[in-house]
């Protein structure tokens, strides 16, 4: 059964994609932790917290595929889709992961257990599934051009398992995949589709709340946020959505500021390419940030 395409809007002659491949990553990865929980339940092989969170972990990224699924055969309106996260967050909340203690840039080390059950409930009802749909949002609202929805997220996984080294088998494969999928995105061969997108964002969050690794997280999708938040302020204040225009020779330009991708390219044509490598190099930027921060720190 072929998959269903998709218009490429920023290719001249506006050619069909076939869209949806981030299910494979899904099914991968899936799979890959599932065999990891099942061969450490049954024949002791792994560390324990590797054991342990390779079934939330696993959880996640199905509870992701599948919210992204819905998206794209539903198209649903914004507003819920910025919700829908919160289911995902389940897994985490219901198998109590994550370590209750966090260290803020703000407040330094907070202790949630100090504060007893309502601490307890703060950090796993409130802030877990707020992690969790910030993440998954702001990733699934960078994307449009190849290579954007692939290449950006496996930079940040990829300092997430650097700065978590114990942890890291979790995220060999996931990893694997979206490489192989960064590949074919870039080349323009197919799109991962918000199935992808919303799995891979799920997965930045919560194997850093498994991995007590949220400041890593913070800073290595600080690029994310950035874009989000000039995408929603434009929207909530001046009632303005970001978009590219294309010169007769294929290049992309914007002769407004609301994101991102039109920052890289106010007023000056540039090719797609340029522009998500351009792109992608701040996210090599903040993700090294991640890493030496948490080493130094």
């Amino acid at each position: 059964m072929p998959f269903p395409k998709a218009i490429d809007y920023h290719k001249p002659g506006r050619p069909e994609v076939p869209n949806g491949f981030g299910a494979f990553y899904v099914l991968i990865s899936s799979s890959y932790l599932f065999s990891i929980h099942f061969l450490g339940s049954f024949f002791g092989l792994g560390s324990p917290d590797v054991v342990k969170g390779a079934l939330p972990l696993a959880a996640c990224v199905l509870f992701g595929g599948f919210l992204g699924l819905l998206d794209d055969w539903m198209d649903l309106r914004w507003r819920y889709k910025a919700l829908t996260p919160l289911l995902a967050s389940l897994p985490l909340v219901a198998l109590r992961q994550g370590h209750p203690v966090m260290a803020t840039y703000i407040f330094g080390r907070i202790d949630f257990r100090a504060f007893g059950l309502p601490g307890l409930l703060l950090y796993y009802a409130i802030i877990i599934p707020t992690i969790v749909t910030v993440t998954t949002n702001t990733v699934n609202q960078l994307g449009g051009l190849n290579g954007l929805e692939t290449l950006c997220p496996l930079m940040v996984m990829v300092a997430l398992a650097a700065v978590a080294p114990e942890m890291a088998v979790l995220l060999l494969v996931p990893m694997a995949v979206l490489a192989v999928l960064a590949v074919l995105n870039f080349t323009g061969r197919v799109f991962v589709g918000n199935v992808g997108s919303f799995s891979f964002g799920i997965t930045l969050a919560a194997f850093a709340i498994i991995a007590n690794r949220e400041q890593a997280l913070l800073v290595g999708i600080l690029p994310y946020i950035i874009n989000s938040s000039m995408i929603l302020l434009n929207h909530f204040i001046w009632r303005r959505m970001p978009s590219l225009s294309m010169t007769p020779e294929g290049l992309l330009y914007s002769e407004h500021r609301r994101s991102l991708q039109t920052l890289f390219c106010y007023r000056r044509p540039t090719s797609e390419r340029a522009l998500v490598l351009r792109i992608v190099a701040v996210f090599v930027a903040s993700s090294a940030l991640a890493i030496i921060i948490t080493y130094l720190g």
